[in-house]
């Protein structure tokens, strides 16, 4: 009987690392190829397992391939890194993926379809630009107090008062062309921004699970698209706390024997998902104080805010927040205040 082959593939820019495996721990093919011949020499192979790291390129080679008729698995890098053994080359690193698939604790990463794909390229676009705008922001902030002007807090009141510190005569002339510039480039990256989030409302129209998504109180168009995006498969989570915890909402344990001791949360998975829910946590949290009939959720995060703390409580309730919407996602249904997020 012929063995199955996998085959690991070492991801670069032009030259792609190849090691295949029909007995574990021993490798019985290597090849180095370019680009262009990555899709030519993978439709020779009869259908194997093919291994890549999630990085960049991963998810539109793993579709060609797959369309090739192989199994794609993509691993995580960082648990990857642990196998590679001495130095670190392309050909250390393609065996690792080979040591780090028959490790069947370490889960694979779904392969993104263009549309999440499409979802997530502009999520991070306009990341980028409120990342660039707050820095802008910073700068005229910080210049301006130099010259002894300071303008009230919130980007809402930078432009006004900087145009009123110009009409003034409060700046010196040289800095006005420069600071003219830094305005107007303010106002186009808020231009971009607001563009990537109508583009983000027009692409939830096609997304079914967007719409039970924004049925959880403190979720958004913002965190909902971005679940769709970068989760992709919900399913892949046996519970609520699996999914929080792959967030890393969960606390890092440090115990031994009968002593259990659980310390700040792992912080791993997403940072970018896990600071929209957080954001959102905040958001629910100042509703529920405003609001003269609060539900049981909102009730439950004011006391929990009272005995905890602000920050506690905030932290609490955004992982409150990803069972929700965990179980409002793999159960198609909305969120009616009776979803029980724990299974």
């Amino acid at each position: 009987m012929k063995k199955h082959m996998t085959i690991a593939v070492d991801l670069a820019k032009t030259v792609f690392e190849i090691a295949g495996s029909k007995e574990p721990g021993r490798i019985c093919l290597r090849r180095r190829v370019g680009r262009g011949q990555m899709v030519q020499f993978f439709s020779r192979e009869p259908a194997s397992t093919v291994l890549l790291e999630a990085c960049g390129s991963s998810h539109h080679w793993a579709r060609q391939l797959e369309s090739l008729g192989h199994r794609v698995l993509l691993l995580p890098p960082h648990h990857v890194r642990r196998y590679v053994l001495r130095d670190k080359t392309d050909k250390a690193d393609a065996a690792a993926l080979l040591e780090a698939h028959r490790n069947e604790q370490i889960s694979p990463v779904p392969v993104k379809t263009i549309h999440q794909q499409t979802l997530a390229s502009v999520h991070r676009l306009r990341s980028g630009w409120m990342a660039t705008r707050t820095a802008r922001i910073n700068t005229l902030r910080g210049l301006l107090r130099e010259l002894g002007l300071t303008i009230p807090r919130g980007p809402h009141h930078l432009l006004p008062g900087l145009q009123g510190a110009l009409a003034s005569g409060a700046i010196p002339e040289p800095l006005h062309p420069v600071l003219l510039c830094a305005a107007e480039e303010i106002r186009q990256l808020e231009a971009r921004i607001h563009q990537a989030e109508r583009e983000l409302k027009t692409l939830s129209y096609s997304l079914p699970p967007t719409k039970r998504l924004l049925t959880v109180p403190g979720i958004g168009l913002l965190t909902a698209t971005a679940l769709v995006a970068f989760v992709g498969d919900p399913f892949r989570f046996k519970s609520g706390r699996r999914f929080s915890s792959y967030l890393g909402l969960v606390p890092r344990e440090h115990s031994s024997g009968e002593r259990r001791h659980l310390l700040s949360i792992t912080k791993r998975g997403d940072t970018y998902l896990r600071t929209l829910l957080i954001h959102g946590a905040r958001s629910l949290l100042l509703a529920a104080k405003r609001n003269s009939h609060p539900d049981r959720l909102r009730r439950w995060a004011i006391s929990l805010e009272i005995r905890r703390g602000h920050n506690r409580a905030t932290v609490a309730i955004a992982n409150k927040l990803a069972r929700i919407a965990w179980a409002t996602w793999t159960r198609d249904v909305p969120y009616h205040g009776t979803v029980q997020d724990a299974t």
